[in-house]
């Protein structure tokens, strides 16, 4: 997968034959059959009779997958699927962030004013506040009901959130900096502001990415 994915296999061509394959990983027949049935399932490759094995393009890959989205990362030196990655979260938490601001009730506005105090006490200790800044956008979205994109989220977050790419920074700073953002979407839900709580959500997860975000690759792409 890390070798289709880097492109040691470009897209339309064929993976080695079995004994190339078999040679190069020292494994049997039957494992290599086994790992291109996976690859077939994931989208990366298409087996065709008398055509062998043939890689696939980027477009059929399976990028919730989190072995092929930790492959994506990984080799992607751009940091342009961890841009895609911040837009998609932002979209589906932006709009969780609108509804829960509807209806959102005295628990909920409770339990997020009480978590943004906490991380107040928590910036010069990282990871402590980030497992409260987990549960803080979590609060959020399951006042918001929508189990698909909180589902999302979620699967995103397990594969690619704790990864040192796109963690990047964890300064006390930038704890400081993030929690005025949840202070501000805290706000608004308590409010029952929809349009800016989602307003706030978004810059929330664009700001926060950006000043984790080294200078690489093209970060105008968040622009959309």
């Amino acid at each position: 997968m890390e070798r289709i994915v880097r492109g040691d296999h470009p897209p339309g061509t064929s993976l080695p034959p079995e004994p190339v394959l078999c040679e190069t990983f020292s494994v049997s027949r039957t494992v290599v059959r086994e790992a291109v049935k996976v690859l077939q399932e994931k989208g990366l490759v298409q087996v065709r009779q008398g055509a062998g094995t043939l890689v696939t393009p980027p477009s059929t890959w399976n990028m919730l997958d989190e072995l092929v989205l930790a492959a994506a990362v990984a080799e992607d030196e751009t940091l342009g699927v961890l841009d895609d990655l911040v837009v998609t979260r932002r979209l589906l938490e932006s709009d969780m962030a609108l509804v829960a601001a509807r209806v959102a009730d005295n628990a909920t506005v409770v339990a997020l004013r009480d978590l943004v105090d906490l991380m107040d006490q928590l910036v010069d200790d990282p990871t402590a506040y980030r497992e409260q800044d987990h549960a803080f956008h979590d609060t959020i979205m399951r006042a918001s009901g929508n189990r698909i994109a909180r589902g999302v989220v979620r699967s995103l977050e397990s594969q690619v959130f704790n990864t040192a790419r796109y963690t990047g920074r964890t300064d006390s700073e930038l704890c400081a900096a993030s929690n005025r953002g949840h202070r501000r979407i805290c706000e608004r839900i308590a409010a029952h502001d929809p349009e800016g709580a989602a307003e706030a959500m978004s810059t929330h997860i664009t700001e926060a990415w950006l000043v984790r975000r080294t200078d690489v690759g093209e970060p105008g792409r968040l622009d959309r």
